[in-house]
């Protein structure tokens, strides 16, 4: 059952670009000209948020919402988000009075604007409007098992396949805090805003915090690394903590690529996400870093469903197979992603990713179905097996 979503603004054209934009997302949508066929839509049949602009013929906007939250009742809440052009706080706060529950200034990026309703939604929505889609929120770590394995370029293109292909708002951090790669490998320079910028001011909020995202061409909102190694040691495991709990109130996923220590920062993000992708090759060395990564998992307590291993360049002929590695382990490979060095290589070179550029190409489909099987994947149930016990390979 898809939510149905009123939009009441005057303007044919915002009207076609919130219908279109909606009805990617799978929302239904209602459409009003003025406030008083607005009012009179509500009234017929709720729906499950309104779009409300505040200059309307017949009702402005602060009368609609005003006249439908005197009508009701106490039972019933219609979340409304508020459209207007002017940026005056007298405005804001006038339309919040009246009965809004957010209020975006135009002109305002679709990103932000799905967020807020997907939001509102989760606040107010009876329950069965949400089942079938992730919730907001979900952070996931991608840890390599050793260097060169791939880690940030998986991290990288599964966070654009996430938003340009499966429409999820995305942000992805570089939690190499030291030797962070997403500048070099998103073309991007040493003079963009990057966690130091968050980490150092006196407070952190959501307005903040869209200052310093960069925004990547593909759509993916960034949190670069710092960019020199020595202003790392400005970010502690707090510090990190706390934006990392902003963001997941602003995007659908939040991405977060470590690296290998384990270290009171990492061990914190592996507290916060709800998956660790382990990033992994078909080879010997990688996979002892593999058995002792499981084992310290286990340790800590963390149930089964939350690691999970991705072999990257698993058709590459090592000497050892997916049945070996497995074998090895005592546990199943969750995720496989084919070799094409060559193709992931010169994407990284250019600073242009390949599911940005090749989104078709064999390494993109493998990627795109990594992603997919990322958003059918429900939050682990609480209380769910541990991680079995270490056994040694035969």
């Amino acid at each position: 059952m898809a939510a149905r979503i009123l939009v009441v603004d005057d303007d044919p054209n915002v009207q076609r670009l919130l219908t279109y934009t909606l009805k990617q997302e799978g929302y239904e949508v209602i459409v009003a000209g003025d406030g008083a066929d607005g009012y009179k839509r509500w009234a017929a049949e709720p729906p499950s948020l309104m779009l409300l602009d505040v200059m309307l013929p017949k009702m402005d906007g602060y009368q609609v919402a005003a006249k439908i939250r005197a009508e009701e009742g106490k039972t019933a809440h219609v979340p409304i988000i508020m459209l207007t052009a002017e940026s005056d706080i007298e405005q804001k706060v006038r339309g919040l009075r009246a009965g809004a529950d957010d209020y975006l200034i135009k002109p305002f990026h679709s990103a932000e604007l799905l967020a807020r309703i997907k939001s509102l939604l989760a606040r107010f929505a009876p329950r069965e409007l949400l089942m079938g889609r992730p919730p907001m929120g979900r952070v996931v770590s991608f840890y390599g098992a050793k260097g060169g394995v791939g880690t940030t370029t998986i991290a990288i293109n599964t966070a654009i396949a996430l938003h340009r292909e499966l429409g999820r708002s995305v942000a992805l951090v570089d939690g190499n805090l030291q030797f962070g790669d997403h500048r070099v490998f998103l073309d991007l320079g040493l003079d963009r805003k990057s966690v130091v910028d968050l980490v150092t001011a006196p407070s952190v909020d959501a307005e903040l915090i869209k200052q310093v995202i960069v925004r990547h061409d593909s759509g993916v909102g960034l949190l670069l690394a710092p960019p020199s190694p020595e202003t790392a040691e400005l970010v502690s495991a707090e510090g990190l903590s706390g934006i990392m709990g902003q963001l997941r109130s602003m995007y659908d996923y939040v991405l977060i690529d470590i690296d290998k220590r384990l270290d009171e920062i990492n061990l914190q993000v592996f507290d916060m996400a709800e998956i660790v992708f382990v990033v992994m090759t078909a080879d010997l060395s990688c996979l002892k870093n593999v058995r002792l990564l499981l084992d310290t998992m286990r340790t800590l307590n963390y149930e089964s469903a939350k690691v999970q291993l991705v072999l990257n360049r698993s058709n590459a002929y090592t000497g050892i197979n997916v049945k070996n590695a497995e074998g090895a382990l005592k546990r199943k490979i969750d995720h496989q992603i084919v070799n094409e060095y060559r193709s992931s290589i010169s994407a990284l070179n250019s600073g242009a990713p390949f599911m940005f550029t090749k989104a078709d190409s064999l390494l993109g489909r493998a990627v795109l179905e990594f992603a997919r099987a990322i958003d059918k994947t429900a939050p682990a149930p609480q209380g769910a097996a541990q991680l079995a016990p270490a056994t040694s390979p035969t």
